[in-house]
């Protein structure tokens, strides 16, 4: 009888312990939505940066100096480096020398820091042992700022085609619930920030520069030439061309969203079909020597069990 009281006692006390944490928990959540919706209406409603905007000039003696003297110097050279730095999130007017400053303070400051390294070093290297690694620092100072920018750009493209389709059903609910096409984005801008940040700048770009008086279809032109991206320059063109033929702008953007839900679909199989190839590599060398051994390692011992004998008979 005792022993039933005491698990009774236990289970209404672990039935009591997880009420709690489940209402603790849903407590914690509708906090955390009241803030951060409190927090997005705030920052809506604050002047921000805008994309529409911007200087039109370095103020930085130093980044203008640069501008003046280097490659960049000539206007369609610099417009070229900063829609470049703009496709990897560097969208300053400023972004272009600092580029530059950055690219050759690396090609001379990576050489002379070894150079002044060798005074430390008991044997300093002389001849091809000093003249190689300086050629090769020099190189690497010119081409890392490159790399890393390509790679930041790449990791840019790749968010915005993983974060489109999300941000795309929420635009379709947003125009089934009867708003128009530029509250839309304004709404999708502001909610889905936190999480895809890389659309929601897009978006809000496009809102920004429709609110201040820019024509739709040049808005979302420019959305798409700012993006680089197939499906955003698809939804572009698709956007157009349904305001040009009036067609309902609902029904267009439901369908859009299901061909990009059935899209990001096959790309996630594409990627899973691809990981047995991957595992090969590691299977063929780290798995299969190791299972040769456990396999022909038995046979080989009995034979050497039964010929030792053998051979020092002969002996």
């Amino acid at each position: 009888m005792d022993k039933l009281l005491i698990l009774a006692t236990e289970i209404l006390t672990f039935g009591l312990v997880v009420f709690a944490s489940l209402a603790v928990a849903r407590l914690f959540l509708e906090i955390t939505s009241v803030r951060r919706r409190m927090a997005i209406s705030t920052a809506s409603d604050e002047l921000r940066p805008s994309g529409v905007l911007k200087k039109s000039t370095v103020t930085n003696p130093f980044l203008a100096w640069v501008q003046s003297f280097t490659s960049i110097s000539d206007p369609v050279d610099r417009g070229k480096l900063q829609k470049t730095l703009a496709l990897a999130g560097f969208e300053s007017v400023s972004a272009p020398a600092i580029y530059v400053a950055v690219r050759y303070g690396l090609a001379l400051g990576l050489p002379l820091f070894y150079l002044f390294a060798q005074k430390f070093v008991a044997k300093p290297a002389t001849g091809p042992a000093l003249i190689l690694p300086v050629l090769s620092l020099c190189g690497a100072g010119l081409v890392a700022p490159s790399a890393f920018v390509n790679r930041r750009a790449s990791a840019r493209k790749e968010a915005l085609e993983n974060e489109f389709p999300d941000a795309l059903d929420l635009m379709v609910v947003c125009v089934d619930a009867g708003l128009g096409l530029e509250a839309a984005f304004i709404r999708v801008g502001q909610e889905i920030g936190p999480s895809h940040p890389h659309i929601s700048e897009e978006f809000r770009r496009a809102s920004d520069e429709m609110g201040a008086g820019r024509g739709r279809a040049e808005a979302l032109r420019s959305m798409a030439d700012h993006a680089q991206v197939e499906c955003v320059t698809s939804f572009v063109a698709l956007l157009i061309q349904t305001e040009t033929l009036g067609v309902s702008v609902g029904q267009t953007l439901r369908t859009f969203a299901a061909e990009m839900r059935q899209t990001r679909l096959l790309k996630g199989e594409e990627k899973a079909l691809r990981i047995p190839v991957l595992m090969t590599v590691p299977l063929i060398t780290c798995v299969l020597p190791v299972i040769l051994v456990a396999v022909l390692l038995p046979p080989m011992i009995d034979i050497m069990r039964t010929l030792m004998p053998m051979l020092l008979h002969r002996h």
